[in-house]
């Protein structure tokens, strides 16, 4: 099988830094939690609420947006979710209040989720024996969206101030949906399945396949931990020992986005080595990572070090993950990422809110426990027999 013409090399990655653009703009919020508290005189546990609501609205997009991608043209779709995404931005930068700017996160987590139709197109470009390094190379451009997001809006927030933040990434978004409407080829649907019909085979797909279960429950856990660290992280850095702004987190982004330099390498192994292997290494990082996490309090190394071992632990099960769901049924890759996606987001969201209220009630310590108990329960379902 010979690889379609529109499938190169700089298509994928042309793919990868939209997809990464994308989905940045769930995260920058999470560097900015300070100085919007300040602004909004809202203490820390209320202002965890705008992670809380924009992974909500994750959810919410990849579910009712994303299995569109199996029923329209894919070009067309992407282009009116980008469009939308950048009138979000822009009344996030205009909120005049905290109920405002938590309803702009709403939509913006809502019409982020594009990267996720664009996840299902670059597989769709891919021949069978690419599709691992195809899928992960844009993997690594989401992880790299989602922590240099923090390094940006971090710097960008003390300097400048937290509305900039979202003005710069309208502009942004609005530049990628220029690009992606001369570049993209269009693809045609696979399925002729109403609206109802296509949302009722979502159950179907679960039912049907315990592979995709497993997956999804593996990096759901994972990601629980992974999004209770950065959401509480910000609160943490300013607290004693430590006393520092939100450009601390934009360096330790700076640092986890090393990390997601793997996810070309965890898709390489996968097609070699097989996902089930890759999987079990992840979840055995994240686990590491937290308990080193726990154990090294008030040590700025040990929180590098921790930083870089999880977002590597992330990227590297969530592109073995991703492997053996797209393998599943070639008619349905929309879907199927829609099954995985929306689980892991609304894991996301759930995991913002517990590790903050961890936060809250036991410190930084409950955070890290909290990511190493999910973790841990990620690894011992790794290692179960397959289904």
């Amino acid at each position: 099988m010979t690889s379609p013409p529109f499938a190169s090399a700089a298509l994928v990655r042309l793919l990868a830094v939209a997809a990464g653009a994308a989905v940045a703009n769930s995260y920058y919020n999470q560097a900015m939690l300070g100085h919007i508290g300040r602004d909004f005189a809202i203490s820390a546990a209320g202002v965890a609420a705008i992670p809380v609501v924009t992974q909500l609205g994750n959810a919410i997009g990849v579910l009712f947006l994303a299995p569109l991608g199996d029923r329209l043209e894919r070009r067309s779709l992407m282009l009116f979710t980008i469009g939308a995404l950048v009138l979000a931005l822009l009344a996030a930068a205009a909120s005049q209040s905290f109920a405002a700017l938590a309803v702009a996160s709403v939509a913006i987590g809502g019409f982020a989720t594009v990267a996720q139709q664009i996840v299902p197109f670059a597989v769709t470009i891919a021949t069978d024996d690419r599709r691992g390094r195809v899928l992960g190379t844009v993997t690594g451009g989401i992880l790299l969206g989602i922590l240099l997001a923090r390094v940006f809006s971090g710097i960008a927030s003390d300097l400048w101030g937290w509305r900039l933040v979202f003005l710069v990434a309208a502009g942004v978004m609005a530049a990628i949906g220029g690009l992606l409407a001369a570049l993209l080829p269009r693809i045609q649907p696979t399925t002729a399945l109403t609206y109802g019909r296509l949302l009722a085979s979502l159950w179907h797909l679960v039912a049907a396949h315990p592979v995709l279960r497993r997956a999804t429950l593996i990096q759901c856990l994972v990601f629980m931990g992974f999004i209770g660290f950065w959401s509480s992280l910000a609160l943490a850095l300013e607290a004693p020992p430590y006393r520092l702004g939100a450009s601390a987190v934009a360096l330790l982004a700076l640092v986890g986005a090393a990390g997601a330099l793997a996810a070309p390498l965890a898709g390489r192994f996968a097609d070699r080595a097989g996902s089930r292997r890759v999987v079990t290494i992840g979840t055995g990082l994240a686990t590491a990572s937290f308990v080193l996490l726990v154990l090294g309090q008030g040590s700025m190394a040990v929180m590098v070090t921790g930083t870089l071992l999880l977002d590597l632990a992330v990227q590297t099960s969530q592109v073995a993950n991703q492997t053996q769901v797209y393998a599943l049924d070639r008619a349905a890759r929309s879907r199927l990422n829609t099954v995985f996606m929306a689980a892991m987001l609304l894991s996301g969201s759930l995991g913002a809110g517990l590790g903050g209220l961890a936060f809250a009630t036991w410190g930084w310590s409950g955070t890290c426990l909290f990511g190493a108990l999910s973790s841990l329960l990620a690894l011992i379902l790794s290692l179960r027999p397959p289904p």
